[in-house]
C-alpha cells in the first residue's frame, strides 16, 4: 500500500455523513466563513487552501463518502453505482450529426478526481496564450500559472510513468506507431508506488493514485474544515447583491432528498462541476444578465477502438493509462492509452448471445488505444425553466447537456478513429472493432480487417452511431473580462453577485486537448490564493 499522506493531527475532523443528521427536527442549520460545494479536485484545494489560511471552512458533498479502503475493494460495477452519478450512465443529447456522450462525472468524497486515471498534463502554453489575447486574461499567461502548477504538482506527487508499466497493449501500440512514423512518450500520473492493475477508474486498490480524498481533504479537516457527504445543495441564497450562503436536503442511504439544511456563509464557493454549477445558479435563478451562462461547454469527446491479436495481450496488466501521443495534436487530436478491468471491457463487445460469448471470450487478446479531440464549444447546459413544455424532463435530477460536433471536429473524429486501426494494423492485429453502434458495413463478428479499414468512409458514418465518451465537461460558467460574454469575473466571482465564486473547470475558458485535472486544480489554487488574502465578509 503506497504510503499516500493522511491527517494524523489529534485535532482532525472526521467527514460527517449527512444521513446521521436525518432524524432531527426542523432546517438543520449550519454557518461557517466559507461554503463550499463540491468536494473534487477544486473544492477540495480551496478547503484545504482557505483551511490553513484560519478561515472557518464547511464542505458540502452530495455524493457519500467511500473511505479509499473499501472503495478499493468494490467490484467495478459497484463503484459505478455508488460513486458515479448517474450509475455512469448520463448522456449528452445530440444536435445535428452528433454522437450521444457518455459524460461520466464523479459522485462522492472526492469527486472526480477519485475516479480519473491520474493523468497530470499541464494547460498547454498555447492555450493559456490563447487566453491571454483572446479572452483578456492577463493573469493567466505561462509565466503567471507556472507556480500554481508548481504547487498542485508538489502537492499531488506528479510523477513520470515508468516503461516497466506500460501494459503489453500499449508497447503494441507503440510498436505500431514506431513502424508508422511516431512515437508515443509516458504520461504523468499523480501516483507513488503504482503496481499497475489497470483500476484507477473504480477506486485504487492500493491508495497509490493521490486523489484529493488522500491528499487535500486530510489537510482542510486538520485544519479544522467541516466536510459532509450526502448534502444535496439546491439553491444559493442571497440578500440583495451578495451571497449568503445555500440551502438544500440531506440525501438518505437511497439517494432520497429528505431533511432541509441551510447553511449560512459570508463566502460561498461553487465547485460543482461543469454541468452542476451552471445548474444550480439557474435553479437559485442567478442568471439574469448573463447570457453566457450555461453556453460554450466542451466534453473533449474521446473515442477507442480495440483490436484482436493472434498471440494473448492480457493488457490489463499495467497502468491504465501509462503513455500518450502529441503527434497530431495540429489535427486537434491527442492519442492516450487506456485499458480497463476486463468484465468492464467485455461487457462493451459487440454482440448479443453466442456472439456475445465469443467475443467476450478473445479479451485477452484484445488490445485497446484512445484518443480525443480538442473540440470547439459545442455544448449548452440548459437551465430547467427553459425545458417548459417537456414533460419529465422538468423532473430531472440532473442538467440536461445539448452538444453539437462543428464541422472540424466531426472530420477530426474519422481521422482519430483511422489513425488509431491503422497503427493498430501497423503492430499486427487481426481485425481491429470501431466504436460503431451496430458494427460497420461488411464487419464480421463486429471487427473489421486493413483492406476493409481502407476501403471505409468514415465520414459517411452517422455520429450518432458512434460510441463515445468524456470526463471533461468544461467552460460551462467561463471566465472573462465582461459579463456580455462570461459568467464569473478573472477572480472567479459570479458577475453581478459579491461573494459568490466559482472555481471548478466550468470556469475554463475554452478546450484544453489534454486531460484537464491539472488545469482545475492549479486555477483552483491561483483563486484560493486570491481569496485568503481576500477580507472576509461580517454574517
Amino acid at each position: 500500500m503506497s504510503a499516500a499522506p493522511q491527517a494524523s493531527a489529534p485535532a482532525a475532523r472526521r467527514i460527517e455523513h449527512g444521513r446521521d443528521y436525518l432524524d432531527g427536527r426542523g432546517v438543520l442549520r449550519l454557518s461557517a466563513d466559507v461554503v463550499v460545494v463540491g468536494s473534487g479536485a477544486s473544492g477540495a484545494v480551496v478547503a484545504a487552501e482557505l483551511a490553513e489560511a484560519g478561515q472557518r471552512v464547511l464542505v458540502l458533498e452530495e455524493g457519500e463518502h467511500i473511505p479509499a479502503e473499501q472503495l478499493g475493494r468494490l467490484r467495478p460495477s459497484e463503484t459505478v453505482r455508488r460513486a458515479w452519478r448517474e450509475a455512469g450512465m448520463c448522456f449528452s443529447v445530440p444536435v445535428g450529426d452528433s454522437p450521444p456522450i457518455n459524460v461520466m462525472v464523479g459522485r462522492c468524497i472526492g469527486g472526480s478526481s477519485v475516479m480519473t486515471g491520474g493523468v497530470c498534463f499541464r494547460t498547454p502554453d498555447e492555450v493559456l496564450n490563447e487566453w491571454v489575447h483572446e479572452h483578456g486574461l492577463v493573469d493567466l499567461s505561462p509565466a503567471r500559472m507556472a507556480p500554481f502548477f508548481d504547487e498542485v504538482e508538489r502537492r499531488s506527487h506528479v510523477e513520470v510513468v515508468p516503461a516497466e508499466l506500460r501494459s503489453r497493449s500499449t508497447m503494441l501500440y507503440a510498436e505500431g506507431a514506431r513502424r508508422l512514423g511516431y512515437e508515443l512518450v509516458p504520461n504523468q500520473r499523480n501516483t507513488k508506488d503504482c503496481c499497475g492493475c489497470s483500476r484507477c477508474n473504480f477506486g485504487c486498490p492500493h491508495q497509490a493514485k493521490w486523489s484529493v480524498d488522500l491528499t487535500y481533504l486530510p489537510r482542510a479537516l486538520a485544519a479544522g474544515a467541516e466536510i459532509f457527504s450526502d448534502t444535496a445543495v439546491e439553491r444559493v441564497l442571497t440578500y440583495g447583491e451578495q451571497a449568503v450562503g445555500v440551502r438544500g436536503r440531506l440525501l438518505d442511504a437511497h439517494g432520497h432528498r429528505r431533511r432541509c439544511f441551510e447553511v449560512r456563509a459570508g463566502r460561498v464557493v461553487l465547485a460543482c462541476g461543469g454541468m452542476h454549477t451552471p445548474g444550480l445558479l439557474f435553479d437559485s435563478e442567478l442568471d439574469e444578465g448573463l447570457p453566457a451562462l450555461g453556453q460554450g461547454v466542451t466534453l473533449h469527446p474521446s473515442f477507442r477502438v480495440m483490436a484482436r491479436f493472434d498471440q494473448p495481450v492480457h493488457g490489463w496488466r499495467g497502468a491504465l493509462q501509462s503513455a500518450h501521443s502529441h503527434a497530431f495534436s495540429h489535427e486537434r487530436i491527442t492519442l492516450m492509452s487506456v485499458f480497463v478491468p476486463a468484465g468492464v471491457l467485455a461487457a462493451t463487445l459487440p454482440g448479443i448471445g453466442p456472439l456475445h460469448a465469443r467475443r467476450a471470450a478473445a479479451v485477452p487478446h484484445l488490445a485497446v488505444f484512445g484518443g480525443m479531440v480538442h473540440d470547439d464549444a459545442g455544448g449548452r447546459v440548459h437551465s430547467r425553466s427553459a425545458l417548459l413544455g417537456l414533460g419529465g424532463l422538468l423532473a430531472r435530477r440532473e442538467p440536461l447537456v445539448t452538444y453539437s460536433l462543428s464541422e472540424r471536429d466531426r472530420r477530426a473524429v474519422s481521422r482519430l478513429l483511422r489513425v488509431l486501426g491503422e497503427t493498430f494494423f501497423a503492430a499486427g492485429a487481426r481485425e481491429v472493432i470501431l466504436p460503431v453502434l451496430g458494427g460497420v458495413p461488411g464487419a464480421r463478428e463486429g471487427g473489421i480487417t486493413a483492406d476493409q479499414l481502407r476501403a471505409l468512409d468514415l465520414d459517411r458514418i452517422p455520429a450518432r452511431r458512434l460510441e463515445c465518451a468524456s470526463q471533461h465537461p468544461l467552460g460551462s460558467c467561463r471566465m472573462g473580462t465582461a459579463a456580455e460574454h462570461s459568467a464569473v469575473d478573472p477572480s472567479g466571482q459570479l458577475w453581478g453577485l459579491r461573494e459568490l465564486f466559482i472555481v471548478d473547470g466550468s470556469i475554463l475558458p475554452s478546450s484544453l486537448g489534454v486531460n484537464p485535472q491539472i488545469s482545475v486544480m492549479a486555477m483552483a489554487t491561483r483563486l484560493a490564493w486570491q481569496l485568503r488574502e481576500r477580507p472576509l465578509p461580517e454574517l
